[in-house]
């Protein structure tokens, strides 16, 4: 399926080794009539464990990635040690896991979490933050994408609103694949929350601050993303994070046409035109949504065997494991992306379509038994004789060459699902053993699309 929801192994982690267990605490009766106190420890790991604390690590990962390593620290004697597994390891395709408190803190002092850091690789560490609990991770952070060093680094992750932290259970979370096929090994020291009060110049947005024309579906859904804080830190480094739905406040101008939850989906329910927009602390942000809505149908279900089809993205089927499905490659991408859902069938909207990336490589797909790769794609671009879809594969055996289809303006269509088939055998790609990369290009002749049903069949 298409939607992936983390199954997680609970590990209690005891003080001195890898776990532990949590100290309880009483309160007197006579405290009910008052508003409840969480502990304001800052602490998550400073040569050991704060109390309280349990590791969960995410579905399919190196569960036993994580220990408590004496042997090497920033400070003191000890500090985290994780082990990312090689690609095909049989342990576990990647490294992740949440560290959570069985009672909430009040984090609401505090302005960053900060760690020293170093790994015996310069690696990049996908996703890394706090706020998630498996629960409803309601003030979620994620930073993508932190650099690591051979030597011991201090890192900052600002609190984008710590007011609203006084009750957190998140205190931390990661998660990290191979890099170029290779696992290797991170340390994190001195992770703890704090009041640096150097960091400035607050800039929230959403849809990445971008003001974004969408056509819309009745009866579909869309979720508001690029939900970002962009800061200062003292160093004169801008660091930007994204951030969870509950810190910003959305607003419908149309409600008959469309209306916005706290989350940040978008419900829309009739034809015509609205704009949703966000504050933050009751101050209006960047970014916008002005959405058109029109009349719409779903892609045809496929009819193919399960047992004949390597899916990447399908409700009809189970999919592989995705990367991403909008790799932001920089510096001449300008495509953006929206997972919608009409009638309970999810798709894939990319507006601003140049080109985007399709990545899966935890573990990569071997298609060398299937013929077909399928793509259902349904634009609301006007046809013109330049347009263009350019349908590419990447084979991670060799990660610079590709191979992949042209389908011009004599087969394309406009607002009509077009179901686009590409002979894998007659493309001259050397190897399909190791597929890892969909990249879709229209050259910006077609700016706006809707995919769905991307799968691999017999």
């Amino acid at each position: 399926m298409k939607n992936l929801k983390f199954i997680y192994l609970k590990i209690t982690l005891l003080s001195g080794l890898i776990l532990w267990t949590f100290m309880g605490c009483e309160r007197d009766l006579s405290e009910d009539a008052k508003p409840a106190s969480f502990s304001n420890n800052p602490e998550v790991y400073i040569d050991g464990f704060s109390s309280g604390l349990d590791y969960f690590p995410f579905a399919n990962s190196f569960f036993e990635a994580f220990t408590v390593d004496e042997e090497v620290s920033y400070s003191g004697s000890s500090a985290m040690r994780f082990d990312v597994p090689n690609v095909g390891d049989s342990r576990g395709p990647y490294a992740g896991a949440i560290f959570r408190t069985e009672t909430g803190r009040d984090l609401s002092g505090y302005d960053a979490l900060t760690f020293w850091a170093k790994a015996t690789y310069p690696g990049t560490i996908d996703q890394i933050g706090f706020g998630q609990d498996f629960e409803e991770n309601k003030h979620i952070v994620t930073m993508r994408n932190l650099r690591l060093t051979t030597n011991w680094v201090k890192y900052t992750i600002p609190l984008p609103d710590a007011a609203k932290l006084t009750n957190e259970r998140g205190m931390f979370w990661y998660a990290e694949g191979p890099e170029n096929g290779n696992g290797y090994t991170f340390w994190i020291d001195e992770l703890k929350f704090e009041k640096l009060g150097t960091i400035g110049q607050y800039r929230p947005a959403i849809l990445n601050g971008v003001d974004r024309t969408l056509t819309g579906f009745v009866n579909s859904e869309i979720t508001i993303d690029g939900l970002i804080q962009t800061v200062n830190l003292a160093s004169g480094v801008n660091k930007t994070v994204e951030i969870a739905p509950a810190y910003f406040e959305f607003s419908s101008s149309n409600a008959t046409v469309a209306t916005v939850n706290s989350n940040g989906l978008v419900s829309v329910h009739a034809e015509g035109t609205a704009e949703i927009t966000a504050t933050f602390n009751g101050v209006p942000v960047p970014g916008s949504l002005s959405l058109e809505a029109i009349p719409f149908s779903s892609a045809p279900e496929p009819s193919y065997p399960s047992n004949e089809v390597i899916s990447i993205y399908s409700d009809s089927y189970n999919s592989v494991n995705v990367d991403y499905f909008n790799g932001y490659w920089q510096p001449y991408q300008t495509t953006e992306s929206t997972e919608i859902v009409v009638n309970n069938n999810a798709m894939i909207n990319y507006s601003n379509l140049n080109f985007v990336g399709i990545q899966f490589t935890n573990p990569t797909v071997n298609a060398d038994s299937m013929r077909y790769m399928h793509i259902d794609i349904y634009t609301t671009s006007p046809i013109r004789p330049e347009s263009v879809m350019y349908i590419d594969l990447i084979d991670f055996n060799d990660p610079n060459s590709r191979a992949g289809a042209v389908f011009n303006s004599t087969i394309l269509v406009s607002q009509q699902w077009m179901g686009l088939e590409i002979d894998l055998q007659t493309l001259g790609l050397a190897n399909r053993d190791k597929l890892a990369q969909i990249v879709l290009n229209s050259a910006a002749t077609l700016d706006n699309i809707y995919v769905d049903n991307i799968f691999f069949h017999n």
